[in-house]
């Protein structure tokens, strides 16, 4: 299990790749954009390591788009982080 200084390096990380959005987003590709090495933007913190790509496969199921904010949008994907057993 990731310990909270890695969580909360990973939450600055996306919230950081994900604010240049155009929100309100309703699906994952118009998060593409606004990433700056597209799906396979890397986010690293700990010992713990995603692709943006591997976090949209692996989070489908625990995304509900559409977002409004940066902020929901993150919140959901740490919390789908924690429940899949990632973090």
């Amino acid at each position: 299990m990731a310990d909270e200084e890695t969580k909360a390096e990973l939450r600055q990380q996306f919230h950081d790749a994900f604010e240049g959005a155009d929100y309100p987003i309703s699906n994952p590709m118009d998060l593409v954009p606004a990433l700056p090495n597209g799906p396979g933007t890397r986010f690293e913190a700990g010992d713990v390591s995603f692709t943006a790509m591997e976090l949209a496969t692996k989070l489908s199921d625990a995304q509900d788009f559409p977002y409004d904010d940066v902020d929901t949008f993150v919140d959901d994907v740490m919390t789908g982080l924690e429940q899949k057993d990632m973090l």
